[in-house]
Parts: structure tokens; C-alpha cells; sequence
């Protein structure tokens, strides 16, 4: 079954012709990007139709690229996903005449995006203010671990460090389990975000001023961010955060519940919808029981309603309960695998599984539309030095 959903899946990605993307056609971008921060700033970019030169190692590039069994072309899954639509071009920065191909492209580059290790740019005098004292108009992004000032600034690091170390595994789980690393890479790619909003309103600046400017974000100022509401709750009240698993802090009932197939999400975010649920639970008596007929009741009586309301769901299968309270307006979903995720009516309907060009395989497009309508991927990620010649660079020497 999980194969026949998986094609499912993969053939739906077919049905539909998208147009090539033209939102950002005319901006070039130079991306120093190693693995996921920088690169997947670099992917935003291209998909959205600017000219992307990933600028690589000559030995190896990118490390993506064996991040992982190869794929395609020799090269892991991961980096086709982050390097989709982009140019290669392999270049030793360390020689006169690399820096000098290098020079050559970032006077015509709008826009640069790094995630150097913190010290590499500086020694190598591209840095984002010396870079932009000799290319004025140029907007230098910067992606580091921990920020650009700070005892830390010269560390570098990964994901799963910097979770830890802001704060964010600890907030992820449940009450009895140990700290936690959130299974998608939400520094990483958040950074990569920052980075892009960064770099379109530096752009909007320039319009009005003709120069560029310096932008810095990393991937623990994300984390800080993305953990602010349970961290502001401790600066402001004092109240550390209790970890819920599924459910939330200011709501009752708001989480996972198990059917007697499944567990689903009921998620009941006021007193109107905790009415429709109690009555099509049969238990209209909950609104006027003083424990459970408010919300900020209900948050100091949690276990004594979950008491009654967990065996009460326990009673019937899942689809019943779905399609009860979906009746009455109830938000709930069911507990989905990632199989099938990816074949639900809704999630094929966004088309955001989209044909790579040339190639047999699919990924995952922006969540953007414009107009109702979301762009095609115009290309594959690129073989390492592809576009060399096309810039009039020497390509690299064989290994």
C-alpha cells in the first residue's frame, strides 16, 4: 500500500501545466551556501524566478551533495531539493584568479547569500563591508549559527545544537519526555527565510537610495524567535513553559485524542466550540458544570474533564467521530502519516508537488501562489561547475 500511494501521489504532480516563475526575473543572486541555510535562501530565490550562481569548492562543493546515498547523478536527494534551479559555478577563492572571477560576478550580482564557517569571509576580504565598499550596490546576506556579535559569534554550528542550546528542544514533547529536536529543520530553513525577507527589503531600500547594505540573521536568532511566545511568557510572567505533546497551553480540549482506530486532533479554540462539542458528545451538562463551562475553567480542571471526555471518544472509530463533529463545525483532523499526507483530496489540489524539468523525479515547491496560480520548477539542481563556461570561467579541474 505505501507504494501505490506513493504513485499516487507522484502522478498527481503531472496534471497540471505551471508557468514558469517571473516574480524576481531580472535579479541575479550569488549564493556561498553550504547544506541548508544559504542554499535553501538560494532555492527561494531561483523559484521565484531570479538567476541563482551557487558559487562551489572546486573539490567536492557543496557538501550536500553527499548528504546522503546518491540520487541522482551521483549527488544525495538533499541537494537536488535545496539547489533546484540554479547555476553551478566552481571556483578556488583562494586564488588570485578565482577572486578575480569572483570580483567579476558580484559587480553584477543584486544580491549575495552565505552561511560561511564565522571567520571564512573576513579572511578571504569578503566580508559584507568590504565587499559592499567595492560593490556599493550590493545587498550581503549573512547566515551564521549564533550571530554576528556575541561570545559566541565565531562558533559554528548545526541544527539539532542550536535547538538545543535556545531553548526550543526544550519546549518540544511531552511532560515525560526528555528534550526534544523538532523533526524539520525550522532554524536552518527559517534562517534562509529571514535571510530572503532581509535581502527584498534591502532591495526596496535601494530602490530609493542606489546602495545596498548588509544583512545578518542565524539560525539561534530564528530559534529565539520561533520560541518567543513560550520565552516572553517567563520574561514578562514568570512562568516557564509546561510541555503539552500535542495539545496547547491556553486551551481546553486542544490536542490528540485516540478513537477506537486512531488518534485525531480535536482542537476547540473557545467556549462556543467546546459547547458543540459537549453536545454531540451527549453531554450537554459540561457548559453549566462550573468546571468545564469556560475556557479558563476548564485549564485548571483539565484531568476531571479528560476523565469523561477520553473514554467517551474511545467508544467509536475515528471516521465517525470526524465526520460528526466536521457536521457541527468542530475543528479536528486526523493523525496523518506522511504516505498519506501526500494523497489527501486537499494536499494534491495545492499542486505543490511539482515535475522537476529533465528529470524523473518530483519535489516540493514553495508555499506560494500569485494570482491563484504557483510556479514551476524551471531546472534541476546543477552537476558541480556546469555553468562555468557559460560565465567565461575556466572550468574545475578534474579531480
Amino acid at each position: 500500500m505505501p507504494e501505490e500511494l506513493r504513485h499516487q501521489a507522484i502522478v498527481s504532480a503531472n496534471h497540471t501545466s505551471h508557468p514558469a516563475p517571473t516574480v524576481l526575473q531580472g535579479l541575479r543572486v550569488l549564493e556561498l551556501g553550504q547544506v541548508l541555510a544559504a542554499p535553501f535562501a538560494g532555492a527561494i530565490f531561483a523559484d521565484l524566478g531570479a538567476e541563482v550562481l551557487k558559487i562551489e569548492r572546486v573539490q567536492g562543493g557543496d557538501d550536500a551533495r553527499r548528504m546522503g546515498a546518491p540520487f541522482r547523478h551521483g549527488d544525495a536527494l538533499a541537494f537536488h531539493i535545496f539547489n533546484r534551479g540554479k547555476q553551478s559555478i566552481a571556483l578556488d577563492l583562494k586564488s588570485d584568479t578565482g577572486r578575480s572571477a569572483f570580483e567579476a560576478l558580484a559587480a553584477q550580482a543584486d544580491i549575495l547569500v552565505h552561511n560561511l564557517r564565522p571567520g571564512v569571509a573576513a579572511e578571504m576580504g569578503l566580508d559584507g563591508p568590504t565587499l559592499c565598499a567595492r560593490h556599493p550596490r550590493l545587498i550581503y546576506c549573512e547566515i551564521s549559527a549564533f550571530g554576528h556579535t556575541g561570545p559566541m559569534a565565531q562558533r559554528p554550528g548545526y541544527e539539532p545544537l542550536v535547538q538545543a542550546y535556545s531553548g526550543l528542544s526544550s519546549t518540544n514533547g511531552g511532560p515525560a519526555d526528555p528534550p526534544i529536536r523538532i523533526g524539520a529543520s525550522v532554524c536552518d530553513q527559517g534562517s534562509g527565510m529571514w535571510a530572503v525577507i532581509g535581502a527584498l527589503s534591502l532591495l526596496q531600500q535601494r530602490q530609493r537610495t542606489g546602495r545596498g547594505g548588509v544583512v545578518q540573521t542565524s539560525l539561534l536568532e530564528t530559534a529565539l524567535v520561533w520560541n518567543a511566545q513560550k520565552t516572553d511568557a517567563w520574561l514578562n510572567q514568570g512562568q516557564l513553559p509546561v510541555r503539552h505533546a500535542s495539545g496547547h497551553p491556553g486551551f481546553v480540549p486542544y490536542e490528540a485524542f485516540d478513537a477506537s482506530d486512531g488518534p485525531f486532533l480535536i482542537c476547540c479554540g473557545n467556549d462556543r466550540l467546546f459547547a458543540k462539542l459537549a453536545h454531540e458528545l451527549g453531554q450537554d451538562r459540561w457548559t453549566t458544570d462550573a468546571r468545564f463551562a469556560t475556557n479558563q475553567a476548564r485549564l485548571q480542571h483539565k484531568d476531571a474533564l479528560f476523565a469523561e471526555l477520553c473514554p467517551l471518544l474511545r467508544q467509536r472509530p475515528r471516521g465517525e467521530w470526524m465526520t460528526r463533529f466536521e457536521a457541527v463545525g468542530v475543528p479536528c483532523s486526523p493523525i496523518l502519516s506522511v504516505s498519506e499526507t501526500m494523497v489527501e483530496p486537499q494536499v494534491r489540489s495545492l499542486e505543490m508537488v511539482l515535475p522537476v524539468p529533465g528529470e524523473d523525479f518530483t519535489l516540493t515547491g514553495l508555499p506560494l501562489s500569485f494570482d491563484g496560480v504557483r510556479s514551476a520548477l524551471t531546472q534541476g539542481a546543477p552537476r558541480l561547475g556546469q555553468h562555468n563556461a557559460a560565465h567565461g570561467i575556466a572550468p574545475p579541474a578534474a579531480d
